[in-house]
């Protein structure tokens, strides 16, 4: 449904190919378990869009937020009205690399 309340998301195509990825993986390993992660994400990407300077800084304006129960993390800036997600990390991944994207104009 429409949101009023929060701003606007915006993944970067990485971003969104590491969502896609990550739930293979986990579906592979488990049914149904893809879809859990999908859940998780979503739920992180709604506690953003309510408090999205909550959470702690990493570099300049991009900020971290763990997923719940999966070792991830959502890499984001706020831009204006609009919520940048450069990344959505597995925790044991090089820091850092996701750090050339760039970010909305």
């Amino acid at each position: 449904g429409a949101r009023t309340d929060g701003q606007a998301l915006l993944l970067d195509p990485a971003a969104k190919a590491e969502l896609s990825q990550a739930a293979l993986y986990y579906e592979d390993c488990r049914r149904g378990l893809g879809e859990e992660f999908l859940v998780a994400v979503e739920a992180a990407f709604d506690q953003i869009r309510k408090h999205p300077t909550l959470w702690r800084t990493l570099k300049g304006r991009f900020r971290r937020y763990l997923v719940q129960q999966f070792p991830y993390g959502v890499i984001y800036a706020v831009e204006g009205r609009t919520i940048y997600v450069a990344a959505v990390m597995h925790l044991k991944r090089k820091p850092g690399y996701w750090a050339s994207r760039n970010k909305i104009s």
